[in-house]
């Protein structure tokens, strides 16, 4: 499972460049704007220039309301400014057809001025308090716009978490969903390092975290802490291992299998 952090900072992001060989990628958000707020363009080139060689950054476009045009101009910044991946937040989009509009434009913005770059559709597990379009079908989402990945995040930072609104069934069902289209699944929303486990458990490709690294706990007043990064990194290697020992000890022919 690869892990991606959130950085509110140039400052911020150089502790994670110190850590950078147990991170997967750099993301730039601006916490004060939202779930999924939006940086300068300037802050996400800088963390850019920033980042050690062969280091991905990552940049949100906010939590979008249905304004597919803009979205689009917003995406072609990041991609300018040196962003690998693009997130896009589908906060203020209430059904499925007004998704795909939004992130073709998104997608054909991106992949026209950089055609490596990735595209992620963002659906939000507690959809409901906010009217958005429901999580479950951010898979099928992304799918149908081009889009390279689908995500789950959390709109509302109250305390609540991923699985507060999704139980990991439902979360294991998103997952598949996205791997039957051969999509990137990544999970984010105030997940802590007691989810691990569940997380790597239905095959999550990308956890995306940023309280659960800062001072506190505390994401949009908190800072970054190297200590939390390694120790989130060491308990996904450890889920991942064990994981693999299970399997192991199950496979037809093992001492197991033939006591």
């Amino acid at each position: 499972m690869r892990l991606f952090v959130s950085s509110a900072s140039v400052e911020e992001a150089m502790v994670c460049a110190a850590v950078a060989r147990h991170l997967d990628l750099i993301d730039v958000v601006k916490p004060d704007e939202g779930s999924l707020g939006a940086n300068y363009p300037w802050v996400v080139r800088s963390v850019r220039e920033a980042m050690p060689a062969g280091t991905q950054v990552s940049a949100s476009l906010g939590d979008a309301l249905f304004r597919p045009g803009t979205m689009a101009q917003a995406a072609l910044g990041a991609a300018a400014a040196g962003a690998d991946f693009i997130k896009v937040g589908l906060f203020g989009v209430s059904t499925p057809g007004q998704a795909i509009e939004l992130m073709r434009g998104v997608v054909r913005a991106v992949k026209e001025y950089n055609r490596d770059g990735t595209v992620v559709a963002v659906g939000y597990a507690d959809a409901r308090r906010i009217g958005s379009v429901g999580p479950l079908s951010i898979p099928y989402i992304a799918h149908e716009s081009g889009a390279d990945g689908a995500m789950v995040d959390t709109a509302i930072k109250d305390g609540s978490n991923l699985f507060d609104h999704l139980s990991p069934a439902l979360c294991g069902g998103f997952v598949s969903a996205a791997h039957e289209y051969g999509l990137l699944a990544a999970l984010a929303g105030s997940v802590q390092i007691r989810h691990v486990p569940e997380l790597v458990e239905i095959d999550t490709d990308i956890l995306a975290v940023r309280g659960a690294v800062c001072s506190g706990g505390d994401r949009d007043n908190g800072t970054i802490q190297p200590d939390l990064v390694l120790a989130l990194r060491q308990a996904i290697d450890e889920a991942e291992q064990d994981r693999t020992s299970r399997r192991d000890r199950q496979l037809p022919g093992t001492v197991d299998a033939v006591a």
